[in-house]
């Protein structure tokens, strides 16, 4: 099935209000244990009991604490009960000492919620190189009070922010078996955002009755086409996480390959997950544009994403975008360098509504029309390779003056 399926084919239906505790069987609550000056900075998401969990992580070869412990929990038995997520400090390159502070948040909210140790996730963002303050952070847990409620589960998504401008969340809802299957998803990340994960973290919470190794292969596919195709700036961060759950509780038949709803299900996961992708592209550090590049007549699939990763990725064609310049040259390159079979004799390009070249030769275009084009707040550029079936999407954000101003005192 081609990856035009998930735009064409819609068939769910989006919640405005719902959250992550929408889907059947999760709580969550986030607060304030000023670990961070003003924003809350701890939060919870959690189930009565275990349920079916998948994760995906970054692949930067330097993994923060938290990535280590929460794929032993995923190892030993592919259940998870709860997740605990900080904010402030991401308890990456903190030695062994860091590795021993995780475990100890994570032995503490298994006490907190009389729950398994080894069920429970941690995850963490914010600066390198700082231990977790658990003075701080333990006496917290004591007053996490998660329940089903929008405003909890809003307090969850303001407390895993960091240079996020806002919350990022989404919700679907899908019907599977003749019973209604419920997928929501809420995120962080604004910079440090690459593909093949970023500075980001992102939580699904799904009623849908699927097992731990069905779930993992999902999402695993499905961040391919999503996660690993934004980017704001270019660096891995050692903290990405995105992590999913499913309670069952929408009573369905067990999902696989083989169920008859199997891809209306992985349409709506699917687009769960783009949107929280795009959202973290948008909201990039100092960013002011989205910038969507869509890729057609590539050899393949893979192949159109990785040109369209190359070019949303090019700090050219992002500051061109931010000064509202329509310098196609740039992309041209761009997809030159791409790394991918093209012909450099049958390209198309197109800004928005104009066509700025066919077959490589240039097309006259009226240069205020694209001028009044890129000064929108989503901007779309569309290629033609003219060398097979393959297509692919990426997203990234425009490259500001802002970007330099937040990322020279983010320390200090």
């Amino acid at each position: 099935m081609g990856e035009t399926s998930f735009v064409t084919d819609q068939v769910w239906s989006k919640i405005p209000d719902g959250s992550i505790t929408t889907p059947k069987g999760f709580k969550a609550t986030g607060i304030h244990t000023k670990v961070k000056r003003k924003r809350k900075d701890l939060g919870i998401i959690y189930c009565e009991q275990p349920v079916p969990a998948a994760a995906v992580y970054t692949l930067n070869q330097i993994q923060a604490a938290p990535i280590a412990l929460t794929k032993q929990v995923l190892e030993d038995g592919g259940h998870v009960q709860a997740v605990v997520v900080n904010s402030g400090h991401a308890n990456a390159c903190t030695g062994h000492a860091g590795l021993v502070d995780a475990y100890t948040v994570q032995e503490k909210a298994a006490d907190v919620f009389n729950m398994q140790a080894d069920n429970v996730a941690v995850a963490s963002t914010g600066l390198i190189g700082e231990r977790m303050k658990l003075e701080k952070i333990l006496p917290g847990l004591e007053q996490l009070v998660p329940t089903e409620s929008k405003e909890e589960a809003s307090s969850f998504a303001e407390s895993i922010l960091t240079t996020d401008t806002g919350t990022k969340e989404v919700c679907v809802q899908v019907p599977i078996d003749g019973k209604v299957v419920t997928i929501a998803g809420v995120a962080k990340g604004s910079g440090m955002i690459h593909p093949n994960m970023a500075t980001m973290l992102g939580f699904v919470t799904t009623d849908a009755h699927i097992e731990h190794d069905v779930l993992q292969q999902t999402l695993s596919k499905v961040t391919d086409q999503t996660y690993n195709r934004i980017t704001v700036d270019g660096d891995t961060s050692t903290n990405d996480m995105v992590l999913t759950m499913a309670s069952g509780e929408a009573n369905n038949q067990s999902l696989t390959p083989d169920h008859p709803d199997w891809d209306a299900f992985l349409r709506a996961f699917t687009h769960v997950n783009e949107e929280l992708s795009k959202m973290i592209a948008k909201d990039g550090e100092g960013a002011t544009k989205l910038i969507e590049v869509v890729v057609n007549g590539a050899p393949t699939n893979e192949c159109a994403g990785k040109v369209a990763k190359q070019i949303v990725g090019s700090d050219l064609v992002k500051t061109a975008v931010y000064g509202a310049d329509a310098n196609w040259g740039r992309i041209i390159c761009a997809i030159g360098y791409a790394g991918v079979p093209i012909n450099p004799d049958t390209i198309d390009i197109g800004i928005g509504p104009c066509q700025t070249l066919l077959q490589s030769e240039p097309v006259p275009f009226d240069e205020e029309e694209i001028s009044v084009y890129l000064q929108n707040d989503t901007i779309q550029i569309k290629i033609d390779l003219h060398v097979g079936e393959g297509y692919g999407k990426a997203w990234g954000c425009d490259l500001t003056y802002d970007y330099v101003r937040i990322n020279a005192g983010y320390r200090t």
